[in-house]
Parts: C-alpha cells; sequence; structure tokens
C-alpha cells in the first residue's frame, strides 16, 4: 500500500471550496456527475455516480474533511484529509491519501490531479 500527498491551490476562498466538497448539489456542478454526501459523520458517500464510495468520518466547518474509502475489504482502511488553509490566491488544499492499494495508485492520484482538484479548479478559473 502506498501514501499520496499534494497541494493544491484553488481560486476561491477556504470556505466556498469547503461547500463545493460537502454539498451535493456544488459537487454536481463541479464534478459533472451524480453525488451523494453528507456532512454527518459515519454516512456514507458517493462521487462521479459510485465510481468512489466511503463512508464520512470528521468535518470542521469550512477547514477539513476525512472520509474513509472503499476499496473492497480492505484493512488497514484508505483514508483520505483534506485540510483547507487561507492562500493569496483563495485556498491552499492539503491532501493526505492513505492505504491505497498497490495496483490502484498510479490511477487514484491521476484522479485526484484531474478529475477531483483538476475539475474544482477549472470550476473556479472560469
Amino acid at each position: 500500500m502506498k501514501d499520496f500527498k499534494q497541494h493544491f491551490v484553488i481560486p476561491a476562498p477556504p470556505e466556498e471550496v469547503y461547500q463545493a466538497l460537502t454539498r451535493e448539489a456544488t459537487i454536481r456542478l463541479w464534478s459533472g456527475d451524480k453525488a451523494e454526501m453528507s456532512t454527518e459523520p459515519g454516512s456514507e458517500f458517493s462521487l462521479w455516480d459510485g465510481s468512489i464510495a466511503g463512508r464520512n468520518i470528521e468535518f470542521e466547518e469550512g477547514r477539513k474533511l476525512v472520509q474513509e474509502w472503499y476499496f473492497g475489504d480492505q484493512e488497514p482502511a484508505s483514508i483520505v484529509t483534506i485540510i483547507l488553509h487561507p492562500h493569496k490566491k483563495g485556498t491552499s488544499a492539503e491532501l493526505r491519501h492513505s492505504n491505497i492499494p498497490d495496483e490502484a495508485y498510479d490511477d487514484i492520484v491521476e484522479g485526484w490531479r484531474d478529475a477531483y482538484f483538476g475539475s474544482l479548479i477549472d470550476f473556479y478559473t472560469e
């Protein structure tokens, strides 16, 4: 298993980026696909019409979200932490994704860069 960490700069304030990551309607706008999301710890979520699914663990309004991403019956769990920091150009999103299965690593990293944060950055740039 592998870990991935990267910072992304998004041209919007942290409060807006947090809403974009946690509200179904906004996720649909920037991802272009069906999403199920709640900020209730313990709730299940689904992004890109089920391509990504997991369980919400922790939320800190305007600042942080922690999720478990499902990869079958994998142990230990694959944990995603996104921490939002104010940045002179908007928001610096600190991403940490731990325990990524080796066979999924390249696709997950590409997904984070292109589909997830790439789409989010494009949404606020256009």
